[in-house]
């Protein structure tokens, strides 16, 4: 049975980057997800790459809900122009927030919070906690040698083939997109019941 997107949530980092080529690229996803009537949820937060991409959403009035932990309300500037903004007790609550609330989950370029987050959401998915995919938008092989290290570790045996085949990976969020709705989650045993995804 294939994924059912209609609500995609996307990590990525609060600050632009270097390169030009990472605003220029959450632009694409957002109206890549507004074209397909996905609503996207994301940090909340209206700078960055984060600020960009909910703009562009918006910009085509798409739908847009932030999760913001109420501890970042102020350090991360909330956008005050969304669909929605939920606001969380705490970093926990905010993430279970954004995984009740989405079908799919995508890393674009960010920092340590955004592997953190897409790392968490992957290993739930290991855990059998969702069957949701989880795919990296890898700008300017921006998530090359994480994906390096994700096959370093298959080859060490501390990863089996079926869980590295959960992380989707393609530097088009079309294509990206698209790989996501067709993904098939492998068949693996459920560890954990779930209780919040």
């Amino acid at each position: 049975m294939t994924s059912t997107l209609s609500t995609v949530c996307v990590f990525c980092g609060s600050s632009a980057g270097e390169d030009p080529r990472y605003l220029e690229a959450a632009t694409a996803l957002g109206l890549e997800l507004a074209r397909r009537k996905l609503a996207l949820v994301y940090g909340g937060s209206q700078v960055g790459l984060m600020g960009r991409l909910a703009d562009a959403v918006l910009g085509v009035d798409g739908t847009v809900v932030g999760v913001i932990p109420e501890a970042l309300k102020h350090r991360e500037v909330a956008h005050r122009g969304l669909s929605e903004l939920v606001v969380t007790d705490s970093m926990h609550a905010r993430k279970s927030e954004m995984v009740r609330r989405s079908d799919g989950f995508i890393a674009a370029p960010g920092g340590l919070g955004t592997m953190e987050e897409f790392f968490e959401v992957l290993t739930w998915a290991q855990l059998g906690m969702h069957r949701k995919p989880c795919g990296l938008l890898d700008v300017r092989g921006y998530w090359k040698h994480v994906i390096q290290l994700l096959d370093h570790a298959v080859k060490e045996g501390f990863l089996n083939h079926a869980h590295r085949s959960m992380v989707l990976v393609d530097d088009d969020p079309g294509r990206l997109l698209d790989r996501m709705a067709n993904y098939e989650p492998p068949r693996v045993p459920r560890w954990i019941e779930a209780t919040q995804t």
